[in-house]
């Protein structure tokens, strides 16, 4: 065997050393890499669990708007009445029957009614204006107080006389009569019922009722505002009897 012969011997058997050895890598590679998959797929999230930190991303801490968590607990009172007032009222009506100008009768009708009033602060008008927040202090203004609601309780009130005259030539009209009756008692009820404070004092049980409220907060300090009525919020016969006046010059 030459020389040239051996050499090339030598040479085909180093690259078929080399080409084993790289398949070789190649496989161990390979099987690694299975290896990894399949340890990854059984174990889950324990597999991906010391990197995760590398892909949390820190996320903002939550907030609270407190302003909005006390207008809604406060609101939740919706319209809270403080003050009732409670009253009756003697009221009499009539209607005359005319023909020619001439009265030919009058029907009278005397009626007693119960009345009540009911005064508070409509909470619902809160805004976020209302209310101020500080680290250990809250503070917040209520809305004016107002008359929620007047009525009749027809059910204890009643006709106490019914009258159309000696020759009963008045006209038979008792249910307008009643109605107006009706009315007129309640304007009545309402006048007296302003004439004896009842804004103010729904203003102030108001204010003591939102206080005990807010205290449930846990802020130290509680300050509660209240506001004046409107000057509309409650009639008065005195205002109307003085506007009649001026307006007819007197």
């Amino acid at each position: 065997m030459g020389y040239n012969e051996q050499e090339e011997q030598d040479s085909g058997s180093g690259w078929y050393v080399l080409r084993s050895l790289g398949l070789m890598l190649t496989g161990g590679a390979v099987a690694a890499a299975l290896l990894v998959a399949v340890g990854a797929w059984r174990v889950g999230d324990r597999f991906l669990a010391p990197f995760s930190h590398l892909f949390r991303v820190a996320q903002p801490a939550p907030k609270v708007d407190v302003q909005s968590v006390v207008i809604q607990q406060v609101r939740n009172a919706s319209e809270l009445t403080t003050a009732v007032f409670t009253m009756e009222a003697v009221v009499p009506t009539s209607q005359d029957s005319n023909i020619g100008g001439f009265v030919l009768g009058t029907t009278k009708l005397l009626y007693i009614a119960h009345g009540q009033v009911q005064a508070g602060v409509d909470l619902s008008q809160l805004t976020p204006e209302n209310v101020q927040v500080g680290s250990d202090r809250i503070q917040i203004q209520l809305p004016p107080p107002t008359i929620l609601d007047s009525k009749i309780d027809v059910s204890r009130s009643s006709v106490y006389d019914y009258n159309r005259g000696m020759l009963g030539l008045g006209p038979d009209v008792a249910p307008q009569l009643q109605a107006l009756a009706q009315q007129e008692a309640l304007k009545k009820i309402i006048t007296a019922a302003c004439s004896d404070g009842v804004l103010t004092k729904a203003s102030d049980r108001a204010k003591l009722v939102v206080t005990q409220l807010l205290a449930t907060t846990g802020y130290k300090a509680v300050a509660v505002e209240v506001q004046p009525p409107a000057p509309d919020a409650c009639p008065m016969e005195g205002k109307e009897e003085k506007r009649e006046g001026m307006e007819n010059g007197g």
